[in-house]
C-alpha cells in the first residue's frame, strides 16, 4: 500500500470516529417525536371513533389490510349502504357492516351521507316520534333510508316515498346516544 493511500485510510477513519460517537451519544428527547392519537379519535382526520358513513357506490372491495397489495376478503355490493369506521390508516378505513363484517376500505368509496339500516322485522315508522302517533309506514329487514334527524330515542328516516320517525332500537347505523339536527 502506498503512503498516500495509508494517510488517506487514516485520516478518513480519524474524522468518522467523533462523527460516529456524536450519533451514539443522541438523547431520546432529540429525536423527532410520532404523532400521538386520541383512543376515540382517528389519527389521519381527527373524526371520532367509531362513527357511521355509508358506502358511495355499488361496490367496495374490503382488503384485509390497508393497501392494494393486500388481499380482498369482502366486497360490499349495496350503494348507501351504512358501515361503521373503527380505525383510520392514511388512505384507508376500517369499515364493518350490520353483521360485523368487513375490512379496509379506501376513503373514496364511502360517503358522509348518513344512512341506516332496519334491522327489526315490519319496524313501524311514525309520524311524530312518539309511540302512540300515526305509523305511516313499516319496513323490512334490511330496508336501507337516509337519516334526517335523530333525538335521544328516536331518528327520522326517509325511505323510497315515505318519512317518518323509528325508534333506534329497530335501525342500524347511528349510536344509542347519538343525535342529529
Amino acid at each position: 500500500m502506498t503512503r498516500r493511500v495509508w494517510i488517506a485510510l487514516a485520516l478518513g477513519a480519524a474524522l468518522a470516529g467523533p462523527l460516529a460517537a456524536q450519533e451514539a451519544d443522541t438523547s431520546p428527547t432529540e429525536k423527532p417525536t410520532e404523532k400521538q392519537c386520541l383512543p376515540d379519535v382517528g389519527c389521519v382526520t381527527n373524526l371520532p371513533l367509531p362513527r357511521y358513513v355509508s358506502l358511495k357506490g355499488s361496490e367496495g372491495n374490503a382488503r384485509r389490510g390497508p393497501g392494494l397489495t393486500h388481499r380482498i376478503d369482502w366486497v360490499f355490493t349495496r350503494a348507501g349502504m351504512p358501515l361503521k369506521i373503527t380505525a383510520e390508516y392514511e388512505n384507508w378505513r376500517r369499515v364493518e357492516d350490520f353483521e360485523g363484517a368487513g375490512g379496509w376500505v379506501h376513503y373514496s368509496l364511502l360517503s358522509g351521507v348518513r344512512t341506516v339500516q332496519v334491522t327489526l322485522d315490519m319496524a313501524e315508522f311514525h309520524d311524530a316520534p312518539e309511540d302512540g302517533s300515526t305509523v305511516v309506514a313499516q319496513a323490512e329487514i334490511g330496508v336501507l333510508g337516509r337519516v334526517q334527524a335523530c333525538t335521544a330515542d328516536w331518528c327520522r328516516i326517509a325511505l323510497d316515498g315515505a318519512r317518518g320517525w323509528v325508534r333506534k332500537s329497530a335501525i342500524w347505523g347511528v349510536k344509542p346516544d347519538e343525535t342529529i339536527e
